[in-house]
């Protein structure tokens, strides 16, 4: 059940990031957020944060 919620808000964190960057970037309009710079830089890191959470997520328990 834990490895079903990581990988959900490893999704989740993925696609806000992306969605944040591009309304950063003013590809997506709509918002107060389009066009700001700081949308622009939170959301990649937001997106990496998301990815990195995937990666270990699937990865697994490392045997030694």
């Amino acid at each position: 059940m834990k490895k079903i919620v990581a990988i959900a808000f490893g999704v989740l964190l993925t696609v806000a990031g992306v969605i944040w960057t591009l309304q950063g970037l003013g590809y997506v309009g709509g918002s107060s957020m389009t066009g700001s710079s700081f949308w622009a830089i939170a959301g990649p890191i937001v997106a990496a944060l998301g990815v990195s959470l995937l990666y270990v997520t699937f990865r697994g328990p490392q045997k030694r």
